[in-house]
């Protein structure tokens, strides 16, 4: 009788087990990857976009020396960039993350207004250096964007996850040092009100 007891006890844990694994018990780390992933491949566009700007500015310079504001601008914004330290606790640290993000926006507004600058020097426009780097830089752009949405999309299902059933309790029983991850918002003052464009 007690190894038929025992017998029973083996199979109950065996497809305790079995349940156990098709439950989503491992869905939550899964999701966790993924926003990682995605967040790595934003950082990978810009890096991109950062190792692209010293040659624009240099191209830039040799025709408009004296818009040196927008040409300083652009590199200590790019600097500020580079020096912050962005590590995977960045995307647990919503101010980190929102400092990170402000720095991005700073850069992309720099860039923006060397794209202005440039329009008004035709020889610039026709270099064929500068427009072969105004293309990368609209690629990279593009680029950002795209990462940025797949990893929204990846915060979005990790966050509804851990706080939808079942993925709330195994949150709770197993993985409860992972916390929400933050999403982007526009760093760009105003950048909800369209903009006025005058001719």
């Amino acid at each position: 009788m007690v190894k038929y007891l025992k017998s029973i006890k083996y199979l109950f844990v065996a497809l305790l087990l079995t349940q156990l694994t098709g439950c989503g018990i491992n869905t939550i780390p899964t999701l966790d990857e993924q926003v990682n992933a995605d967040w790595a491949q934003v950082q990978n566009n810009y890096q991109r976009r950062a190792d692209l700007i010293p040659n624009l500015v240099a191209t830039v310079k040799g025709y408009a020396a004296h818009e040196k504001d927008t040409l300083t601008a652009v590199t200590e914004a790019r600097s500020k960039v580079s020096s912050m330290q962005v590590t995977p606790e960045t995307l647990n640290n919503p101010e980190a993350f929102k400092k990170f993000e402000a720095a991005q926006g700073q850069l992309s507004s720099a860039l923006s207004r060397l794209m202005v600058v440039s329009e008004r020097y035709p020889e610039l426009k026709a270099n064929q250096q500068f427009i072969a780097l105004q293309a990368q830089l609209e690629g990279t752009e593009n680029r950002i964007a795209v990462a940025r949405r797949d990893y929204i999309n990846s915060v979005k299902a990790f966050n509804t996850e851990i706080r939808t059933f079942p993925g709330r309790l195994w949150h709770w029983a197993m993985y409860s040092d992972l916390k929400i991850k933050p999403n982007f918002t526009a760093t760009t003052p105003n950048a909800d009100v369209a903009p006025k464009v005058e001719f």
